[in-house]
């Protein structure tokens, strides 16, 4: 059985960006005040809960609503969440299908705030608590991978478009096999502190079994972890392999 949802008093919609956010609440919708800005820091994140502890309005019936575009958001959410806000991450898509049933047009960082403030009172989206720890030990890596594969695949090509030609300076050469084997032995690093947090973590033995099954191997084990959360984002085997 569903745990019933607070009685929100408070809605707030959060627009992030890379060096400020701006930020809007209201107790009803639609809401008339002007978004206010703040720095993307610690200090701006004190300042804006500072506001909000002003309007008298309890963390557990306040509902704050950011947009899980690029990563700015991300530092913000959790100092929010550690303040015993309740704080919904939505996905850009659901708000922005939901701005274009909205009268109003524009993109700027006010009236982002707007709307999700307005979202936030009439969709009121499900509040979430930030991944553990080891989320981000094996997504970090995991990312990081990608990046030095998306960087080994054009120093191979370039590589054997050099040895096709009649003359071939051996100096570059050389320049791309230390690079290539210096992207090699960084993977296999990576790779081998992947097994590590995974062993160690409290995911081991979700690990275990994924890696008993034919076909998967670590990173996709690892992958298919930190993209579930250990699996508890997933209500159902069917809504897993959706």
């Amino acid at each position: 059985m569903l745990a019933p949802r607070p009685a929100y008093q408070l809605f707030v919609g959060i627009d992030s960006a890379a060096t400020s956010f701006a930020a809007l609440w209201t107790a009803d919708a639609p809401p008339h005040d002007r978004a206010r800005t703040f720095q993307q820091t610690p200090a701006g994140f004190a300042a804006l809960l500072q506001q909000l502890r002003a309007t008298g309005i309890a963390p557990s019936h306040t509902l704050l609503v950011l947009e899980a575009t690029g990563s700015y958001w991300v530092a913000l959410a959790v100092a929010l969440h550690q303040a015993s806000y309740l704080v919904s991450v939505v996905n850009p898509a659901q708000v922005h299908n939901y701005a274009k049933s909205l009268p109003r047009r524009g993109k700027t960082d006010a009236l982002s705030a707007h709307v999700l403030a307005l979202f936030a009172a009439e969709r009121k989206p499900s509040p979430a608590t930030p991944p553990p720890a080891l989320y981000h030990e094996l997504r970090q890596r995991l990312v990081i991978r990608d990046a030095l594969l998306d960087m080994r695949q054009p120093a191979r090509k370039q590589r054997h478009a050099r040895l096709q030609w009649p003359v071939v300076v051996e100096a570059l050469k050389q320049q791309l096999d230390g690079l290539i084997a210096d992207l090699e032995l960084r993977l296999s690093e990576l790779e081998a502190e992947i097994v590590q947090v995974l062993s160690a973590g409290v995911w081991a033995f979700s690990a275990s079994l994924l890696l008993s099954i034919k076909g998967i191997a670590l990173v996709t084990t690892a992958w298919l972890l930190v993209a579930t959360l250990n699996f508890t984002a997933c209500a159902s085997a069917a809504s897993a392999a959706a």
